[in-house]
């Protein structure tokens, strides 16, 4: 009898943890983090509320699992598209051109980007959640950057040209991809965003 409530408390014998921080994940980019109750998140992750705090920690300690998952998931799609084989306005499209389709996945078409839309109104009053932001904000600017800066060697980027400006240049177009998605841009609006992107980055090498 102790054995079957002890059990009945726990997690769920089907409990998967990459399920659930996926589930979790979803329930606070479409909410933001201030509105996502403990109530949806159980709802949404098939756990009750026991069972979420012996598994993930309060609300908070699961939005950090969350967003890393959601980080580890974009890192992992950014290493795809900018590899170094492929020219660089062909993989900057690439990566561009992902961005989109996962800001207008889900449920709702104007999804937007789970990092801009989740956290920044926190980060004000929440120094971890900041700390968080920074970091990922600061981290995509020298990835991009970097690939610039190899795409400069090859000579698909003017010789003058700061890969460094430039990187921070392609990081805020992906911001406003996101934002123009959440204000419910088209794919049609958010395409010409990203050739502008485009354009302006890999200008034409002149002598």
């Amino acid at each position: 009898m102790v054995q079957t409530a002890e059990r009945a408390r726990g997690r769920p014998r089907d409990y998967d943890p990459e399920i659930a921080l996926t589930r979790a994940m979803d329930v606070f980019w479409a909410s933001g983090y201030a509105a996502t109750s403990l109530d949806d998140l159980s709802s949404a992750m098939g756990m009750n509320r026991p069972s979420i705090y012996a598994a993930f920690g309060d609300k908070e300690a699961l939005y950090r699992l969350a967003f890393d998952h959601y980080r580890a998931r974009t890192r992992a799609a950014i290493g795809k598209a900018l590899a170094e084989k492929r020219p660089l306005r062909r993989a900057l499209r690439d990566f561009y051109e992902r961005a989109i389709e996962m800001y207008l996945s889900g449920e709702t078409p104007a999804r937007g980007c789970f990092m801009i839309g989740t956290t920044l109104t926190e980060a004000v009053v929440n120094p971890e959640l900041r700390g968080m932001v920074a970091e990922s904000l600061q981290g995509l600017d020298r990835v991009l950057a970097a690939r610039i800066a190899l795409g400069q060697q090859r000579g698909e980027v003017h010789s003058k040209a700061n890969p460094v400006e430039l990187g921070q240049i392609a990081s805020a177009m992906l911001y406003l991809l996101a934002i123009q998605a959440r204000a419910g841009g088209t794919r049609k609006s958010l395409k010409a965003t990203m050739n502008a992107a485009l354009n302006t980055i890999c200008a034409p090498v002149t002598t």
